[in-house]
């Protein structure tokens, strides 16, 4: 290997992305929706999240999605603070009715279950599992009714297809943690009932809030539960979080620039062709990133399944013998940013985004940049 410190090297201007933001969240936000933002704030930011300014944005942000996903009658759009990391502790409280299942394979899709598990109130859950780089599949059980599914594994480059479980009791619910999936992957909302997300990835704006669309069946368990009179802490109470949701708000005050950034790229989405363009866009960079990894002496996809492999986020090992660390800081030291891999999964690799908003053109411009790389630290 080089001597040359990786810092020290430079790639060629021409190799280069146009935008070199490659973070699995907080993720690129696009140009366009901060001047949007900077040429409404002198009458949005600092005003009051109970007033027409912010919720007519609440409005257009639920419509959006409620669009985007195309739900079925009856859904709800439902938002509240804290991220998808607080919406766990929320299912606990306000979806699990007794015991739920949950399907781990990554370092996200183990957290859901931890708080279950922890929750004195509810009985132990049943927790499927498989090694990362997989994913395992949902078993109905007469016993459970929730069923945990996560839809991208961020932490690993796993997605998972989506659909309720075969012979599932009546009236069990589908609960999918889609993080780092909605926006970017195909869904059937239909086969969810809480299909919930953070707005820091595929939605390009910053986190903090998390957003869950309900079914009626949902709406119903949540209902259920607070008048049977479950204790739950008022900023955890879906039932809440219901009630000021329908009014356009939130329970408590909202980072107002973050609802205002979600809101633009779902119509920024909704104007180029929906969900079907979004996907679209993230499958041409799949195909740049994962065709480069197949092809390449020293490269290859983590996720041995085709199938199986993210569209939104992509895992990359790299030979034993180029140090993925030395690659990494050469990539920023040249603005080409967050390619690190996950840092308990522990492999010589390269995590790298493929949201909507990242151009599939700069994906292809960052293999090319790997490769001047690893030629330079040779």
């Amino acid at each position: 290997m080089s001597t040359q410190s990786p810092a020290d090297i430079r790639i060629p201007t021409s190799l280069l992305p146009a935008d070199g933001r490659f973070g699995c969240g907080p993720s690129k936000v696009r140009p366009e929706a901060v001047s949007a933002l900077a040429a409404a704030a002198p009458g949005f930011l600092g005003t009051s999240h109970r007033q027409a300014g912010v919720r007519s944005v609440v409005g257009r942000l639920r419509k959006g999605l409620s669009t985007l996903f195309d739900l079925p009658d009856g859904y709800e759009v439902v938002l509240g603070n804290g991220g998808a990391t607080c919406f766990w502790d929320v299912a606990t409280f306000c979806l699990v009715g007794r015991r739920s299942q949950h399907l781990v394979f990554g370092e996200f899709s183990s957290k859901f279950a931890a708080a279950a598990g922890a929750a004195p109130h509810l009985d132990a859950p049943e927790v499927i599992e498989s090694s990362p780089g997989t994913h395992p599949l949902p078993e109905a059980r007469a016993d459970v009714d929730l069923y945990a599914l996560t839809h991208n594994e961020t932490s690993t480059g796993v997605a998972m297809p989506i659909a309720r479980p075969e012979a599932a009791p009546a009236g069990s619910l589908v609960a999918v943690d889609a993080t780092s999936a909605a926006g970017g992957l195909r869904v059937d909302a239909g086969q969810t009932d809480a299909y919930y997300f953070a707005p820091q990835k595929c939605f390009a704006s910053d986190g903090g809030l998390w957003v869950a669309l309900l079914s009626p069946a949902a709406v119903d368990r949540v209902e259920n539960l607070h008048r049977a009179g479950r204790w739950v802490p008022a900023s955890l109470d879906l039932h809440i979080a219901l009630e000021n949701s329908r009014l356009d708000q939130t329970y408590n005050t909202p980072a107002l620039a973050t609802l205002f950034l979600f809101a633009d790229q779902v119509e920024w989405m909704l104007a180029n062709g929906g969900l079907e363009w979004a996907a679209s866009r993230c499958d041409r960079s799949a195909e740049y990133l994962y065709g480069w990894a197949e092809s390449s002496p020293y490269a290859s996809p983590f996720v041995a399944k085709p199938a199986e492999r993210s569209h939104v986020v992509g895992t990359i090992d790299l030979d034993a013998s180029i140090d993925a660390t030395a690659v990494t800081k050469a990539l920023r030291a040249n603005g080409i940013l967050d390619t690190e891999p996950y840092r308990k999964l522990g492999r010589n690799q390269l995590r790298l985004a493929m949201f909507p908003a990242i151009d599939p053109e700069d994906v292809a411009a960052l293999t090319r940049c790997v490769d001047h790389v690893i030629a330079a630290l040779s």
